[in-house]
């Protein structure tokens, strides 16, 4: 007879639970890339955002990022005291301000590049041996499960 921690075990569902809360976990912990600096995710990916992004502003951020500008300036003045943002005057329109890295944030930027390629190549060794049948039909059933996931959690909105 099958126990319930095995049962459990063997659910998809609850396998799927399972590698959410790593990767939740994962989420959560603040990383140095590189600098003497503890970033959070958001922080991580508005300075990715500003260096893929050259001469863009709070506005075009927050319409790029999809939040609004006040929670845009929030982190851009915590990456300001931590030496990663600098504000400049945008020659074309001295009313606004441009953002750019820091030597630290272009440091930051590019331990993040390195930190997704890792991760990257986790992925690919644990598909190491999959056929292109199965990556296909992964990616399929990954891709439709973040909609349905979207629409279960009221299609993204806050």
């Amino acid at each position: 007879m099958m126990n319930m921690k095995f049962k459990r075990r063997t659910k998809i569902s609850c396998t799927l639970l399972r590698v959410m809360s790593e990767l939740s976990k994962f989420d959560k912990q603040t990383r140095r890339y590189g600098t003497d600096e503890h970033l959070f995710d958001a922080e991580i990916h508005m300075i990715k955002s500003v260096k893929e992004n050259e001469g863009i502003h709070v506005t075009g951020l927050a319409e790029l990022l999809g939040v609004t500008k006040g929670a845009v300036s929030q982190i851009i003045m915590k990456l300001q005291k931590k030496g990663m943002i600098i504000k400049d005057t945008d020659p074309h329109n001295l009313s606004r301000l441009m953002l750019r890295l820091t030597s630290k944030g272009e440091t930051a930027y590019l331990y993040h590049e390195k930190f997704h390629q890792e991760l990257d190549d986790l992925v690919n060794e644990t598909l190491d041996e999959a056929t292109e049948d199965n990556k296909a039909f992964l990616k399929g059933f990954l891709d439709s499960l973040e909609e349905k996931l979207r629409d279960f959690n009221g299609g993204g909105k806050a």
